[in-house]
C-alpha cells in the first residue's frame, strides 16, 4: 500500500475526464467525488476500470452535462428508477449516482432510498476500505475525505465495517460474502467484531438469490489461494447456509484405532493444489479455469454418503466418485450455476477421477487407457491435472511413487494417442490393394488414389472403414478414367 497527499491525489487525478466532471459539478454548483473501489485501489495500487461518482444533488444532471461537453462520442445511459445514469466514451466508463441515504425492512436487501449528505452515503458502504471519496471540485481537487480510518485499515490489511456490523449485515446479507471475498483478494484479516457478526447473521442469506451468492462464491474461487476464503465461509457459519454438502465433509472416525482423513481439509488443499497449476496452451485448462476449480471442490462430495466400516479392510468409500457426481447438477441447480456444458465438466471429471488412480495402481495396459482416453474425451489432461492434485499424502514417500506412477500413465496417454492418430492416418485400404484393383504398377496415379483416401479420413468426409473407402475409391478411379 501506498500513502498519498491530497496534492499527489490530485497529480493523479490529473486526467481530463475527472477535471471534466469537476467542471461540470461546479457549473451546477453541487459537490462531487470520485468514491468506492476507484479510491481504494489507487492506494493498493491495483488497476480499477470502474469510476464511480457521488453527486450531493443529482448524479444523472451532472451525467448528462459530461455528456453534452464530450459530444457525440459519448453515450449516456440513464436509470430514474435508481437515480443513476452512466458516461461511456471509448473505454472510459463512468457510474453517477446522488449522494443518499438507505433504510431496510427484514425481508429485502433492496433499500429504501432518500436523498442525503456525503456522510450519509458513506455511512451507507460495506466497508472502511470503501468508503474512501476524493473531490473533483475545482476549489478542492484531490482532497480526500476517509471519516472511517479507511486508510489505518488498509495500511493494517483490515477488512471492518463502518457502522455496527451487525446492522450492515443484517441490512444487506450479499455484503457477508463480499466480506470474505474482499479478505481472500486483498489477503487482508477480517476484523474480530466484523467477524463475529458474520456468524450471528449467516442465516440471513436465505435472502439473497443464488445468482449473487454463486456470483461471489466464484471470485473467491478464482483467488490465487481459494481455501482462505473458502475456510472463512466455513468458519463463520456462511458455508453452511451455500454448500451444507461440502460442510458435510468436515468429520473424522476413528474405530478400532483407525481413523479416515477430513476429507473436509484434504478437499481445500486439493482445491488449492489446482489453482497453483499453470494455464496450459492446449490440451487442457489448467489451474486458471474456473470450473476445474469447482470439479476440485466437488471431488468427494459424494464421501459422507458412501463411507463404510469394513472389518479387515477398515474405512471404504466405494462409488463416491458416482455418487458426487449425481449430486453436481443438484449443487449447480440450487446455486444457479449453469446448467450447461460446463457443469456437465464437472459432473465428468467428478465422476472419472478415480480412475487413473486405479490404472496407476496396476499394471497400464493400453485397453484400459484406451478405454479412459474415450470416457475423458478432450478433458483428460484436465482430469489428470485434478487426480495430481488430489494426491495431498503427509508421507512424501507415498507422494512422490503416486506422483510418479501418474506420469506412467500420462506418458502411456500420449503414447497412445500418437500410435492411435497415427492409425487413423493409414486408410484401410494400401496402396498395394490399389496397385492390385486397378492393374496398376507404381506411379503417381497410385499416389493420387492414396492421397484421397488419406484427405478423406483426416477431413472427417467418410470413416476409415473398407466399405465407404472402396466407394470414394472408384468414384475417383472413373474420374481419373482408370476404370
Amino acid at each position: 500500500m501506498k500513502l498519498y497527499s491530497d496534492q499527489q491525489l490530485a497529480e493523479i487525478l490529473d486526467q481530463d475526464i475527472f477535471h471534466l466532471i469537476g467542471d461540470c459539478a461546479d457549473e451546477l454548483g453541487v459537490e462531487c467525488y470520485v468514491v468506492g473501489g476507484f479510491v481504494r485501489d489507487i492506494f493498493l495500487e491495483r488497476p480499477s476500470k470502474d469510476i464511480d461518482v457521488v453527486v450531493v444533488g443529482s448524479g444523472i444532471e451532472v451525467a448528462k452535462l459530461l455528456k453534452k461537453k464530450i459530444g457525440r462520442k459519448a453515450r449516456l445511459s440513464v436509470f430514474r428508477n435508481f437515480g443513476t445514469a452512466q458516461v461511456k466514451s471509448g473505454t472510459m466508463e463512468v457510474e453517477f449516482v446522488g449522494a443518499r441515504r438507505e433504510s431496510y425492512s427484514h425481508d429485502s436487501r433492496k433499500p429504501i432510498v432518500e436523498d442525503g449528505t456525503l456522510e450519509d452515503d458513506q455511512n451507507r458502504r460495506d466497508f472502511t476500505i470503501n468508503a474512501l471519496a476524493i473531490c473533483l471540485n475545482k476549489g478542492r481537487f484531490g482532497e480526500l475525505v476517509d471519516p472511517f480510518n479507511g486508510l489505518y485499515d488498509m495500511e493494517d490489511g483490515i477488512i471492518r465495517t463502518p457502522l455496527d456490523p451487525d446492522i450492515t449485515f443484517s441490512d444487506d446479507p450479499l455484503r457477508m460474502l463480499r466480506c470474505v471475498r474482499f479478505a481472500a483478494q486483498l489477503n487482508f484479516t477480517i476484523e474480530e467484531e466484523t467477524r463475529e457478526a458474520l456468524g450471528r447473521n449467516a442465516q440471513r442469506l436465505e435472502i439473497i438469490s443464488g445468482e449473487r451468492i454463486q456470483d461471489e462464491l466464484n471470485k473467491i474461487m478464482m483467488t490465487p489461494t481459494p481455501s482462505r476464503g473458502l475456510y472463512e465461509l466455513y468458519d463463520t457459519g456462511l458455508m453452511q447456509q451455500i454448500l451444507p454438502e461440502l460442510c458435510a465433509l468436515d468429520i473424522v472416525e476413528t474405530r478400532n484405532g483407525r481413523a479416515h482423513k477430513n476429507n473436509f481439509y484434504h478437499t481445500l488443499e486439493v482445491v488449492d493444489n489446482v489453482s497453483k497449476r499453470p494455464t496450459l496452451p492446449s490440451g487442457g485448462v489448467g489451474g486458471g479455469s474456473l470450473w476445474l476449480r469447482w470439479a476440485a471442490l466437488l471431488h468427494d462430495i459424494g464421501k459422507p454418503r458412501c463411507k463404510r466400516w469394513e472389518p479387515g479392510t477398515g474405512w471404504t468409500f466405494h462409488n463416491h466418485n458416482y455418487v458426487g457426481a449425481k449430486m453436481v447438477p443438484q449443487i449447480f441447480r440450487r446455486l444457479k450455476l449453469p446448467m450447461d456444458a460446463k457443469m456437465k465438466y464437472v459432473e465428468k471429471l467428478v465422476d472419472l477421477h478415480m480412475r487413473p488412480i486405479a490404472i496407476a495402481d496396476e499394471e497400464v495396459t493400453d485397453s484400459a487407457v484406451r478405454r479412459l482416453l474415450n470416457d475423458a474425451g478432450d478433458d483428460i489432461n484436465d482430469l489428470m491435472t485434478l487426480c495430481e492434485a488430489d494426491i495431498t499424502s503427509k508421507n512424501s514417500q507415498r507422494k512422490q511413487q503416486f506422483l510418479h506412477n501418474f506420469q506412467t500413465v500420462r506418458e502411456k496417454l500420449a503414447d497412445l494417442q500418437e500410435r492411435d492418430y497415427k492409425r487413423l492416418l493409414q486408410p484401410v485400404v494400401d496402396g498395394n490393394e490399389i496397385m492390385e484393383m486397378f492393374h496398376l504398377k507404381p506411379s503417381r496415379e497410385v499416389g493420387t488414389l492414396k492421397q484421397t483416401l488419406k484427405d478423406a479420413v483426416l477431413d472427417n468426409r467418410v470413416p476409415n472403414e473398407r466399405e465407404p473407402l472402396l466407394q470414394l475409391l472408384h468414384q475417383k478411379a472413373k474420374e481419373m478414367g482408370l476404370e
